[in-house]
């Protein structure tokens, strides 16, 4: 986009101040939050906004609009001052004066989906600038496919010192500067102040040189100098490397008591030193008062957006691309995913091939990503072992950014934060690999994935005891339970071919939640041989094998151990009792079902819980009457088959507690 020519920059003080009083007045109000941040970074905010930002607040989402995110969240009336400033229709004042409190969308960090102009959601430190480096590389693939005219904006990070200690950080900045994102530029502000003081506390990295070490441009400013910022984000604009400026700042800049101490930081400021500061900033209005020419000149940010847009969908109309274009960033075709998927679920019933579900999950991908012109793969550098890299698919690099598979290198963590800015940006359904063990490294994104309700597919392999020889630390044994335990996540731990095919589905096509796939290292046998049209996975659990004459018992298994559950009941009927089969590959979308539908599944009798993980979670499934089959500690080197045997999880076991229960 072309940046407009004529900029008024004789009201940035204005602009500035008007930043800090709404700040301190609803921070005061709320007798919450955190003042320090907005004040001390309002002189920065005011340069970026009126003479860079490129948004148009009466079309919150169009696509090639600047992003800005604010990794130091806490500081969210920066954000919330500036929006209520622009011109968002969901931004009034009585949102301002509510700061904080039950029902307004102006909650204590910055959430994604809340407000418009929030691009996401920032509490946890160092999270925001890793998700921008994921926007930044999705606008420069979204840039590779379909041009300037179409895709040509920036995305912009305030960041404190706090985001910068977080070890994400170094993760994010390194990924940045590997994929030379020019397009990336954050300001950060250099205070140095956290809540227990002085940075000298706990901190003695030279930022600038870790920056610089990392490929990044890297300069220093006077954040209160509005000349010399604007001079900076100038420069940065004309570097091909992404940029960060360190703006050394004053934090709580305005209030004449407080200012510089930590005391500043995330408290109100109180009525004695709010009196003073508006008398040393000359400001003479009431709180949550705004004289008009504040509005005139944040508001011609917003017009200034406003053209920019219109001239770029003029462009949109003319475009040979522009059909493409706007499909990429609608929702995935659920028809021809289906039909596709369903295709492949008849071949695949007919083969009956005996593959691990992580190569049975290489194989679904195949499928969904000849579908799914957008899907972007990735993996935190164990390709070979997720098999997440499918035939065709090219890496995305600095001198490629329009491949469709990302080497994120070993950074579960910043490869799933990166992920939810692919996502939020637009354009792509992002997917990447690991072993589910380091699930515990990426967890905190996956929280924000879910929480954002963000389509995103977390591809998981190695996914219990049954890897083997690597031993304990790499034999996931609570990370079911705990991810189980997350909201909005669909954790699936599909038994065979079929069920991986029919989790992918689901996953590809999920609007507002993310998903996560356990995938085996062993082979597992096809236990689905009848086709069946229906994507039973989507139940949630099924009734696999259904015993003549009624149940004396019902075995419950996920993954690897429904095979095991169908030697279990084998030997069972041998011994002349009835045994169920249930497959519960995602219990999530089973507890989503109607009360009828999870009775017939269940049934009445006794039930034995099968899966090599601990047994938290499993108790809404199990009932009064049953038994659990599976791990009460950690795991131990060894072959696969040594271990399940030495930890008791086999049919011959699962037949013993299915007959005592029955006794």
């Amino acid at each position: 986009m072309n940046a407009p020519t004529k900029i008024d920059t004789s009201a940035e003080a204005l602009m500035a101040t008007a930043i800090r009083v709404l700040t301190m007045d609803a921070v005061q109000a709320a007798n919450s939050g955190h003042p320090g941040m907005p004040m001390g970074m309002a002189d920065v905010a005011a340069v970026l906004f009126n003479r860079f930002m490129q948004i148009d607040p009466s079309c919150p989402k169009w696509a090639d609009r600047d992003r800005f995110v604010l990794s130091a969240g806490h500081g969210s009336m920066l954000v919330y001052s500036i929006n209520h400033m622009l011109g968002y229709a969901d931004m009034d004042m009585d949102q301002i004066r509510s700061f904080r409190q039950w029902g307004a969308r102006t909650a204590g960090h910055p959430e994604y989906g809340h407000a418009d102009g929030i691009e996401t959601t920032t509490g946890p430190l160092g999270q925001g600038i890793t998700t921008a480096v994921g926007m930044a590389l999705a606008e420069r693939m979204h840039n590779a496919r379909f041009g300037d005219d179409l895709v040509d904006h920036y995305t912009y990070v305030i960041a404190g010192d706090g985001c910068l200690m977080e070890g994400i950080s170094h993760e994010a900045i390194d990924m940045a500067g590997h994929w030379a994102l020019g397009r990336m530029i954050v300001l950060w502000d250099d205070n140095k102040i956290t809540i227990d003081g002085s940075t000298e506390l706990s901190t003695s990295v030279d930022q600038k040189a870790r920056f610089a070490a990392a490929g990044w441009h890297v300069q220093e400013v006077d954040g209160h100098d509005r000349e010399a910022v604007a001079a900076a984000i100038e420069a940065a604009k004309k570097d091909p490397r992404p940029s960060l400026i360190d703006c050394k700042t004053v934090i709580g800049q305005g209030a004449p008591n407080k200012a510089g101490s930590h005391k500043v930081h995330g408290a109100p400021l109180g009525a004695e030193e709010i009196a003073a500061t508006r008398t040393a900033l000359g400001w003479a209005h009431e709180a949550f008062t705004l004289p008009k020419e504040v509005y005139a000149a944040w508001q011609a940010v917003a017009a200034r957006g406003r053209e920019a847009r219109e001239g770029w969908e003029a462009r949109l109309l003319c475009n040979e691309h522009g059909g493409a274009f706007e499909k990429s960033l609608a929702g995935p075709d659920k028809a021809a995913m289906a039909e596709a998927i369903t295709a492949y679920k008849q071949q695949l019933s007919a083969d009956a091939p005996k593959v691990a579900t992580r190569k049975a999950s290489e194989m679904a991908l195949a499928v969904v990503n000849a579908t799914l012109p957008n899907a972007i793969g990735g993996s935190a550098d164990l390709t070979g072992s997720n098999l997440t890299l499918t035939k065709g698919m090219s890496p995305v690099s600095k001198d490629n950014y329009g491949g469709n598979y990302i080497h994120y290198g070993i950074r579960e963590f910043g490869m799933s934060a990166a992920m939810n800015g692919i996502a939020l940006h637009g354009g792509f359904f992002p997917y990447g690999g690991t072993f589910l063990v380091f699930a515990d490294y990426a967890r905190p994104a996956i929280r924000l994935s879910a929480l954002m309700g963000l389509p995103v597919a977390y591809v998981m392999t190695h996914d219990s005891i049954g890897l083997g020889e690597d031993g304990p630390t790499h034999q996931p044994v609570e990370h079911l339970a705990s991810l189980r335990a997350m909201p909005n996540l669909n954790v699936f731990r599909p038994a065979d071919v079929v069920e991986t095919a029919e989790a992918w589905e689901i996953a590809a096509t999920s609007e507002k939640t993310p998903s996560l796939l356990a995938l085996s290292r062993q082979n597992l046998p096809c236990l689905r041989t009848e086709h069946r049209t229906e994507n039973l996975t989507a139940k949630g659990a099924y009734v696999l094998r259904e015993p003549e004459g009624g149940r004396d018992v019902t075995l419950i298994a996920t993954g690897s151990e429904v095979e095991i559950a169908m030697t279990a009941a084998d030997e069972l009927a041998r011994q002349d009792v009835r045994a169920a089969v249930v497959s519960a590959p995602c219990f999530e979308l089973f507890a989503a079902q109607d009360e009828a539908y999870r009775a017939s599944v269940l049934g009445d009798a006794p039930r034995v819980g099968v899966e090599a993980a601990v047994e938290q979670g499993w108790s809404p499934l199990l009932g009064a009457r049953s038994a659990f089959v599976g791990m009460t500690g950690f795991g131990a080197s060894a072959p696969a088959d040594d271990l399940y045997k030495h930890f008791g999880i086999t049919a011959e076991a699962v037949a013993a507690a299915a007959k005592k229960l029955i006794r």
